[in-house]
């Protein structure tokens, strides 16, 4: 009986459970295989000298051991030398695992990774419904948005004071520095003033101030006192102030309330101007970057900047916490797009589409790099561990060759004995 019966098959890791019902599967089909093969030659021993029908009997029992040995030794090849024996053409996948590799690598992109099929596959699976049946059950939300504040809390963390002010200090004043600013921000005033956008700030530059100059008129008659001629008596200083506090807040009021006053128009006009100025005329365009220079280049510059961000970003991990405002908006964000994901046919089609472009662009241009991880991964493998993982998987099926090799040798032995006697 060939010595692989008694070969034991050893991972060189620990079996998952399907591996180790696998490895008992396969050891079953080689029970079944090699018990055909017992019988066979117990059945052509007990038929050698036999006459008659025993004689066809004897042929079919011979016939089927040729058959089971010869199957046996071609599955056994694949993984081993039969017997230990250092037969040439043996032991194909360990000596050949790099070739295979390759050779599975190819056949994946050539049939699999294919821009068409990957397409095909992602719409059918339904990225968005699927996305949006996980987003809507309980709980699901909250783990993303917790997931993904803890990982924002932890970049925000990771970014340092120093790091911000050397951004700001080494890439950013450079880079605004460099660029001619005058012709932009003329353009970005131009628009304001066209939109009206401008009209609101206006509004309540002047209510803010209608409402200081009402609760700080002593304020305003110490200015008063401070620039009046020392010789004027301080009853007519009283009435002056008095009369211009009162003549300013008068027309602060009309400011506010007119939409159209002259002042407002007088600003419009200004600011028009500055615009033009800043985009056609060389003189306030070198103004402009000289200020922007003296701007750039104080110290206070990054100093506020680093503040600016340090006060943002303890902003936003207080809000990333467990009841901050922002992560129980995220949550129902995350909730309500699930919803959305589930009920609006043109989202989901749109979402679907961009899962699938994204999926086959990927594949088209890197298909072949990510497919390398088959051979990568057979590479590092040992030449008797691959044949083991191999025969693991199929070894099971491959046994049926040696059955169907045991049936179909006696089978053809009978015919041939059948022919030969006739």
């Amino acid at each position: 009986m060939p010595a692989e019966t008694t070969t034991s098959f050893a991972m060189p890791a620990e079996l998952s459970a399907k591996d180790a019902e696998r490895r008992r599967s396969l050891r079953r089909m080689r029970v079944v295989a090699t018990s055909l093969l017992v019988v066979a030659a117990i059945i052509f021993v007990l038929t050698r000298d036999g006459e008659g029908w025993l004689g066809y009997v004897n042929a079919t029992a011979e016939a089927a051991m040729v058959g089971a040995i010869a199957d046996w030794f071609a599955v056994t090849a694949l993984f081993r030398h039969p017997l230990g024996l250092p037969i040439p053409h043996t032991a194909i996948i360990p000596r050949r695992k790099e070739s295979l590799g390759e050779s599975l690598q190819d056949f994946v992109v050539d049939n699999f990774l294919q821009p068409g099929v990957v397409r095909e596959r992602v719409l059918a699976v339904g990225v968005a419904d699927r996305a949006g049946q996980w987003l809507q059950e309980p709980g699901h939300a909250e783990r993303l948005v917790r997931a993904g504040s803890r990982i924002a809390a932890h970049g925000l963390d990771r970014i340092s004071d120093e790091d911000v002010e050397s951004l700001v200090r080494d890439v950013m004043v450079p880079k605004l520095s460099a660029e001619p600013m005058g012709p932009a921000i003329g353009q970005m005033i131009t628009e304001i003033v066209k939109d009206g956008a401008h009209t609101g700030l206006v509004d309540l530059v002047a209510e803010e101030l209608h409402r200081w100059l009402l609760s700080n008129e002593a304020e305003v008659a110490q200015i008063v006192e401070q620039r009046a001629p020392w010789w004027t008596p301080q009853w007519v200083d009283d009435r002056v102030a008095s009369r211009l506090h009162l003549e300013a807040v008068r027309w602060v009021a009309e400011i506010r309330d007119d939409p159209q006053h002259r002042a407002r128009a007088a600003f419009d006009h200004w600011l028009g101007q500055l615009a033009h100025d800043l985009q056609f005329d060389e003189a306030t365009r070198e103004r402009a970057d000289r200020l922007k220079e003296r701007v750039l280049h104080q110290p206070q510059v990054v100093l506020t900047a680093v503040s600016l961000w340090t006060s943002l970003k303890g902003v936003l991990s207080e809000a990333l916490t467990e009841d901050g405002l922002l992560r129980r908006r995220a949550v129902e964000e995350v909730e309500n797009l699930g919803r959305r994901l589930r009920e609006d046919d043109r989202l989901a089609a749109r979402v679907d589409d961009l899962a699938a472009d994204v999926a086959s662009y990927t594949v088209e241009r890197h298909g072949h790099e990510l497919a390398t991880v088959i051979s990568a991964t057979v590479s590092r493998w040992d030449g008797v561990e691959t044949a083991q993982r191999i025969e693991l998987h199929v070894g099971r099926d491959l046994q049926f060759i040696r059955i169907n090799g045991t049936v179909v040798g006696g089978l053809a032995g009978l015919v041939i004995h059948t022919l030969a006697h006739l």
